[in-house]
């Protein structure tokens, strides 16, 4: 058995957990030679509140210590990285902080610390979810060994794969988020031509629609289409999110809101909004999967659409997934499940610092 530090780093929150691991037979995922955590200890901590990740992991331990008594020594930690990750280091511009691996290892004194992209940590987690952690849209024909594919529609638009190698399987990433947006409709084309016109740019990308940013163009789309459908409720929070623009501190989130009053229905044209957005996210979904083919299932993360469940299940995504022409029929056999696990990039990273120990 050993413990393990794993950690989720965002620009805003910064989850860590103390784990402990042992090799395990009882396998969460039929073809990945997984061993089995314990999470003996979770916190999350305000990132903008610490100067640097040493201090906030040095202060994540004694908290721990406290709480669970003497603690072994570590013997490995692993953290998500919400941005690029080179010869295992990072710079979190909006934080202020650059991350290197080895200096990390010497000030904490664990023996071996590896930095991974967030959404890499997330396609390793996908591989330690439990039944309970997804919501399966389509069962389709899973196939042992084969490639997996992950997205998630969030602050931006993450993509990624797995490829089973011969000690499991390797998350490789992707900047697919940024291949162009493809409009299917002419609703669709009016949304691509308002992007352009609005931002004054040449080209719009998948994630500038699929994700919570996607969500606020499209209904700014809609009340300027239409702006006698707009309610005076949306109409004073729209007015009063427009001041916030440039804030640092802002206390309304424009996707979010839509979001809420699609799901309560009192609004239609938030529900438009996240109808289209649903819409462009299930295509897009579908893209990747002609390009994977991932009969080990394709796994869609990120926060939106956990939080909008009841409209990921209502048939507009799959059926936007599934409209592929004559090449249709080949993604009726893709396993399609919506993660409900909000922490799966932890659960990534402990698995990545389990396996990093295991092959020593």
């Amino acid at each position: 058995m050993a413990t393990l530090l794993a950690g989720d780093i965002g620009g805003t929150k910064t989850i860590l957990s103390l784990v402990t691991t042992r090799p395990a037979t009882n396998l969460p995922h039929p073809s990945s030679a997984l061993p089995s955590l314990t999470h003996l200890c979770r916190k999350t901590f305000p990132s903008r509140g610490y100067t640097d990740l040493v201090p906030l992991v040095q202060e994540f331990l004694q908290v721990a210590q406290q709480e669970c008594g003497d603690l072994p020594p570590l013997g490995a930690a692993c953290f998500g990285i919400a941005g690029p990750v080179v010869e295992n280091a990072s710079e979190l511009t909006n934080l202020g902080w650059f991350l290197r691996a080895e200096n990390l290892s010497q000030e904490l004194k664990i023996p071996q610390v590896t930095l991974i992209n967030d959404f890499a940590a997330t396609g390793y987690g996908v591989l330690g979810l439990q039944p309970s952690d997804v919501e399966t849209l389509q069962i389709g024909a899973p196939k042992a060994n084969a490639p997996i594919a992950i997205l998630g529609a969030g602050t931006g638009l993450g993509q990624g794969f797995l490829i089973r190698q011969a000690d499991g399987y390797q998350t490789y990433p992707s900047e697919g988020g940024h291949a162009d947006f493809a409009p299917r409709s002419e609703l669709e084309f009016q949304l691509l031509r308002y992007l352009l016109e609005r931002y004054n740019i040449d080209r719009v990308s998948a994630e500038r629609v699929i994700s919570g940013m996607g969500v606020g163009a499209i209904y700014q789309f809609l009340r300027d289409r239409t702006p006698e459908r707009e309610t005076p409720a949306m109409t004073a929070l729209y007015r009063d999110w427009e001041h916030q623009i440039g804030h640092e501190s802002k206390t309304i989130d424009l996707a979010a809101e839509v979001s809420k009053a699609a799901q309560a229905k009192t609004d239609p044209l938030c529900q438009e909004a996240m109808n289209l957005f649903i819409d462009a996210y299930g295509a897009e979904a579908g893209n990747l999967a002609l390009k994977l083919l991932p009969y080990g299932g394709l796994y869609i993360a990120g926060g939106i659409a956990a939080k909008n469940l009841p409209l990921m299940k209502s048939g507009r995504f799959m059926a936007a997934f599934s409209k592929k022409g004559r090449v249709s029929p080949l993604l009726k056999q893709v396993p399609v499940h919506v993660v409900l696990n909000s922490d799966v990039a932890l659960i990534g990273a402990a698995l990545y610092a389990a396996r990093s120990i295991q092959g020593q």
